[in-house]
């Protein structure tokens, strides 16, 4: 019964990931979509005002929800990466390739390892050892014998790499003494005042057309958020973590489809390593954890 019970929850938890990596996918190709229209900040501002319109109806209906055991504080200090973050992506995705930006992104899991290592005081095996090199090959490649070689994109995509990491060594800590769902909402709450003032010296109003495209991607986003927090409850990472490496290809057919993007033989090997990498690292966490 047990046994058959925890592959209903596998089962869940792979399909609510599939649909995580197809809303992330969305999002990516909805900040190439506004083609620079709207600045960074001012799409962060946005996306996380639009969310919160969505996540205000749970607060009401479970204010308890609100109740944490951290300071206001650390709420913030997580936000505040975590804007920066999006904004990092949101530029690297409005001006490089779909694909190569992407492909960068999934250095995140071997940067944690990195961090736990380094901060945490973790001491890496060998299997961690070998993502962490193997991630760091494909990235070479992806970057390295490319046309484009290190643009502005790649080293956006790499800052947003890096604090993504970050913001997985605060949670770690504080998923410890909170409910994710507490620590989901205080991130919207606490985002949208601090984006807009961020914003102001960049907001210009967007048009209809951008806010259409704006308002769409809050409720993405958010949705995006939703399916893969509950995916992870459901299952470890090293079951969920594959599933969101669907967002490469989404995102390459996406910026073919769309805005006519050819996706490098280089890229292709780059992002298999990182991926990889990244599978093998969440894997070994995974071990680790259960040991």
């Amino acid at each position: 019964m047990q046994r058959e019970e925890r592959r209903q929850r596998v089962s869940a938890a792979v399909l609510f990931a599939i649909g995580a990596a197809v809303l992330a996918a969305s999002d990516a190709v909805i900040v190439r979509a506004l083609d620079g229209a709207v600045h960074p900040f001012v799409i962060a501002f946005f996306r996380a005002l639009f969310g919160i319109v969505l996540v205000l109806p749970f607060v009401a209906l479970r204010p308890r929800v609100l109740k944490s055991s951290y300071a206001l504080g650390q709420h913030a200090v997580r936000a505040v990466f975590k804007l920066l973050a999006m904004v990092a992506f949101f530029a690297a995705f409005s001006i490089g390739p779909l694909a190569d930006v992407t492909a960068i992104a999934f250095m995140s899991p071997i940067f944690v390892v990195l961090g736990a290592a380094l901060v945490l005081g973790e001491r890496p095996g060998l299997a961690m050892f070998s993502a962490v090199l193997v991630g760091f090959l494909g990235a070479v490649i992806v970057v390295g014998p490319s046309a484009s070689g290190f643009t502005v994109a790649i080293g956006l995509a790499l800052a947003g790499a890096l604090l993504q990491a970050g913001i997985q060594l605060v949670l770690k800590s504080m998923s410890r003494g909170d409910a994710t769902s507490t620590l989901v909402v205080w991130n919207l709450l606490l985002t949208v005042p601090i984006s807009l003032v961020m914003a102001v010296p960049f907001f210009i109003m967007p048009g209809n057309r951008e806010l259409a495209l704006l308002a769409l991607q809050g409720v993405v986003g958010t949705s995006c958020m939703g399916l893969m927090t509950h995916a992870m409850s459901l299952a470890p990472a090293s079951v969920v973590a594959p599933v969101d490496f669907l967002r490469l290809p989404l995102v390459a057919l996406g910026g073919f489809a769309l805005f006519n993007e050819t996706i490098a033989l280089t890229t292709v090997v780059g992002a298999v390593l990182i991926c990889l990498a990244a599978l093998m690292a969440a894997r070994s966490r995974g071990v680790k954890a259960s040991n």
